[in-house]
């Protein structure tokens, strides 16, 4: 994640991607709009017409309601200063944020769950024609939410994220449409709690993904994929001049924006006004095959 801060001299590039982010926070704001409203209708719409898929597919929106307010906060969070207090500024308000929802996740898939096996023992009338129709217009707008998204998603691993949120919602908006028409073609109600189960298992998992990230990131473990025992291997190889690196220490500030600190003994025969070419070759290397961009790196 990049600092968004604007510079002292303007720049017509500098511009360019201030006025991007514009245009993306907008975008972002317009479709966890329709978004949450249909989200809303879906709740309302499920206990009207007792389907228990409409309500399992709004809380599956609202895991992707979810992404895309990640993506908006980081947006704002990256234009924010850091203080005094807040060395790191407000990125870690996007990780205790992931860790509420995954909790509060977890308590409605739960109950999917349960309402779901109790409605394959005890199978409840749906009205069909009405649950076709609300999930034909959550499909229509999860159709118009990744048509916003599209294209600015290739730029933007934030809004990445969020895209490919919507696709899934979309292709299970498809099923709550296609589970609608044979239920009243077929009668066969026991189809919606079935769908409800489906759609609660990937809203589970999703949870869980999501409580195992937030979770690591609030102990600072460190990223996933990264070994400090491979950083330093890589640092010796192409570095000569260290002897030995201890110390170090790897983590996670909030999604992808990586800290390390690590202490560098260099061997006694090393000059020791290299140190700085040394230290830049250092944060070069990390940079570039670990995406690490903050680091301390104290020389011996």
């Amino acid at each position: 994640m990049k600092h968004l801060h604007r510079p002292k001299q303007h720049s017509h590039v500098a511009d360019e991607l201030f006025e991007y982010r514009s245009v993306e926070k907008k975008k972002l704001k317009f479709t966890m709009a329709v978004t949450g409203i249909m989200m809303v209708a879906e709740i309302v719409g499920g206990f009207w017409t007792n389907s228990l898929a409409l309500i399992s597919d709004a809380g599956h929106m609202f895991t992707h309601f979810f992404a895309l307010a990640i993506s908006l906060a980081a947006i704002v969070c990256a234009s924010k200063k850091s203080c005094h207090h807040r060395t790191f500024g407000f990125y870690r308000v996007e990780i205790l944020a992931a860790f509420l929802n995954s909790l509060f996740l977890f308590v409605a898939t739960f109950w999917i769950l349960a309402e779901g096996i109790k409605r394959i023992i005890h199978p409840a009338p749906i009205l069909g024609v009405q649950m076709f129709v609300i999930a034909v217009i959550g499909l229509l707008v999860n159709l118009a939410s990744v048509f916003i998204l599209h294209g600015t998603h290739k730029d933007d691993l934030n809004i990445k994220s969020a895209f490919l949120h919507m696709i899934g919602d979309t292709l299970s908006s498809v099923v709550i449409v296609i589970g609608a028409v044979v239920i009243y073609f077929t009668g066969w109600n026991i189809i919606d709690p079935i769908l409800s189960i489906g759609i609660g298992v990937v809203i589970l998992i999703w949870g869980w993904n999501l409580f195992k990230d937030s979770v690591n990131i609030l102990l600072e473990a460190a990223p996933k994929g990264i070994n400090t025992e491979d950083i330093s291997k890589a640092l010796v190889a192409e570095i000569p001049s260290i002897d030995e690196i201890t110390d170090m220490h790897v983590w996670e500030i909030t999604t992808k924006m990586y800290s390390m600190t690590a202490h560098v003994r260099l061997k006694p025969e090393v000059d020791r006004q290299l140190e700085k070419e040394i230290l830049v070759k250092i944060k070069q290397i990390v940079d570039e095959k670990f995406d690490i961009e903050h680091t301390t790196i104290e020389f011996s």
